[in-house]
C-alpha cells in the first residue's frame, strides 16, 4: 500500500519527534515545546487552577509524565471527559549510579536493563547518553536539567565469531552484570573512572563537578529515524513503542485547535509503564486521577459530579501492537495475524491484560468507521504469555470504560523498531474522530 501525503507527512513530522526526545524528560521537553506554540498555559500542581471553557492547559509530573487537556463547553459530570493515554517511556539500558568501571585501560560504563529490552540489539550501535541531571547552584537550591550528547559516545562491542562459534545457532546472549558495560573511552592515567565519567557529565551540564549529585540516564540509539521499503510505506526508528501513539494522540489533540467541544479532551502520557507503571508519575499512580478531579472542582462542580462524570467518560489506551513477521510465524495466533499498513489494532484479552471488552470494543470499530478507517483486531497466542498496557490499571482506579488500541510494528523493545506509514496516518484521523463527537 503506497501511503497518502497526510501519511507522509504525519510519519515524517514523528521521526523528528523521536529523534527530538531521547529519553522520557526530553519527549515530555519535546511535547511542552508544541503546546506552548499552540498556545497552552501551564498548570502546576502546587498551585490554585483556575480554568475557563474552550481553554488549553497542561500539567508535567517529574519532568517525564504529562496531561495535557482542553475544557470543554459542558461540565463533566454532563459530557465527561474523553481521554487517550499512552506512555513516554521505551526499554533501554540506563547507567548505574557509581558508573565508571576500568578493565585494561579502558573506561567502561556501568548500566542496568531498563524494562523488557532486547538486549542484544544494542550490540555494534552508535550509543550515547541522555537524560536528567540534579546539582546544587551556587546559591544552595536543587534544581535539575536536561543533557544529551549527541555524537556517537558509547559502544557495544560483539564478540568475534572465531571466539563464538554458536552464536548463528545458539543467539547472542549478554550477562546482565558482566556483558553490559559500555565502553567509553582509553582510561585516563591521572583521573579513576569515576571521576572521569563524573566530570564528562558535569561538563556537557555546564557545571562543577562537585555541584552534581545525581543523574538519570538513558543509553540511546544517535541514528536517525529513516523511512524504508520500495515505495518508503515502511519507517525505521528506536522508541517506536510507545511514542508514536503519544505522537499520534499529541495531533489529534491539537487538530482539534481552539473549537469548544461538549467533552472535556484529555491526552495523558505516562513514564514508567515499561517496568510496570507502579510509581508517583507512572499510570497506576494518582496523576490522571488527580488532574480528572482538579479540573472537576476548578469548573465548579462537587464530588458527586465528578463520579457522575467518570461514569460517562472514555478511555483510549494506546500502545503498539505485535505485527505479523513472516520468518516467525509460530509465535503469532493464525487467526490474528495482523499486518503493517492495514490499519489500526484492538488489542483483545479473556484474562484483562488488555482493557478492551465488547462495548469498547464496537465503541471504537465505530469511530474507525466513521473516520473511513481499516481497523484489525488481536489476540495472543494462548501459549505464550502475553504482555499488558495502562489500560487495565487506569480503567480500574478511575471507573471508566477503555479499549486497548494500537498500531502494528515489527520487532518491539528492539533499539531499532519498524512500523507502517499508512498506519501511523490511519491512527490519527480515528483519534480525531474520537475527539471530535
Amino acid at each position: 500500500m503506497t501511503p497518502n501525503d497526510f501519511s507522509r507527512l504525519q510519519a515524517r513530522d514523528l521521526l523528528d519527534f523521536i529523534d527530538a526526545s531521547p529519553s522520557p524528560w526530553h519527549a515530555v521537553a519535546t511535547i511542552e515545546k508544541q503546546l506552548k506554540a499552540e498556545g497552552f498555559i501551564q498548570l502546576n500542581e502546587p498551585e490554585s487552577w483556575q480554568l475557563e471553557n474552550g481553554g488549553r492547559y497542561y500539567v508535567i509530573r517529574d519532568d517525564s509524565s504529562i496531561i495535557m487537556f482542553t475544557v470543554g463547553s459542558d461540565a463533566p459530570a454532563d459530557a465527561g471527559f474523553k481521554i487517550i493515554g499512552a506512555h513516554t517511556d521505551s526499554p533501554s539500558l540506563r547507567v548505574k549510579p557509581n558508573a565508571g568501571q576500568s578493565d585494561a585501560q579502558l573506561l567502561r560504563v556501568g548500566v542496568e536493563v531498563y524494562g523488557g529490552a532486547i538486549i542484544a540489539t544494542f550490540a555494534d550501535r552508535d550509543l550515547s547518553l541522555a537524560g536528567r541531571v540534579s546539582y546544587r547552584e551556587q546559591g544552595g537550591d536543587l534544581v535539575s536539567k536536561l543533557i544529551c550528547f549527541e555524537q556517537a559516545l558509547l559502544r557495544l562491542p560483539n564478540l568475534a565469531i572465531h571466539m563464538n562459534r554458536e552464536v548463528n545457532e545458539k543467539g547472542l546472549k549478554l550477562d546482565k552484570q558482566t556483558g553490559l558495560p559500555l565502553i567509553l573511552a582509553t582510561l585516563s592515567e591521572e583521573l579513576p573512572a569515576q571521576q572521569q565519567f563524573t566530570e564528562l557529565i558535569a561538563q556537557q551540564a555546564g557545571i562543577d563537578t562537585d555541584a552534581l549529585l545525581s543523574w538519570e540516564l538513558n543509553i540511546y540509539d544517535t541514528q536517525k529515524g529513516e523511512f524504508w521499503g520500495l515505495d518508503e510505506e515502511f519507517i525505521a526508528n528506536s522508541q517506536l513503542d510507545n511514542l508514536a501513539s503519544c505522537h499520534a494522540g499529541l495531533q489529534a489533540l491539537l487538530s482539534t485547535g481552539t473549537n469548544a467541544t461538549k467533552s472535556t479532551h484529555v491526552c495523558a502520557f505516562f513514564d514508567h509503564e515499561e517496568v510496570g507503571s507502579e510509581s508517583s508519575k507512572g499510570a497506576d499512580g494518582s496523576f490522571l486521577s488527580d488532574v480528572l478531579e482538579r479540573i472537576n472542582l476548578a469548573t465548579g462542580h462537587n464530588k458527586e459530579e465528578f463520579c457522575r462524570a467518570l461514569s460517562q467518560s472514555f478511555m483510549i489506551s494506546a500502545d503498539m501492537a505485535h505485527a505479523y513477521q513472516p520468518s516467525f510465524a509460530w509465535a503469532y495466533e493464525p487467526e490474528h495475524r495482523v499486518n503493517v499498513n492495514a490499519g489500526p489494532v484492538i488489542k483483545i484479552n479473556a484474562n484483562q491484560r488488555y482493557s478492551s471488552e465488547s462495548i469498547s470494543e464496537a465503541m471504537f470499530i465505530d469511530w474507525c468507521q466513521q473516520a473511513d478507517v481499516p481497523f484489525q483486531k488481536y489476540s495472543h497466542r494462548s501459549d505464550i504469555p502475553c504482555g499488558s498496557t495502562i489500560g487495565p490499571m487506569t480503567s480500574a482506579r478511575l471507573g471508566i470504560r477503555t479499549v486497548d488500541v494500537g498500531n502494528p510494528m515489527w520487532a518491539m523493545h528492539s533499539i531499532r523498531e519498524s512500523a507502517g506509514v499508512a498506519d501511523h496516518g490511519y491512527i490519527i484521523k480515528v483519534f480525531e474522530q474520537f475527539f471530535r463527537e
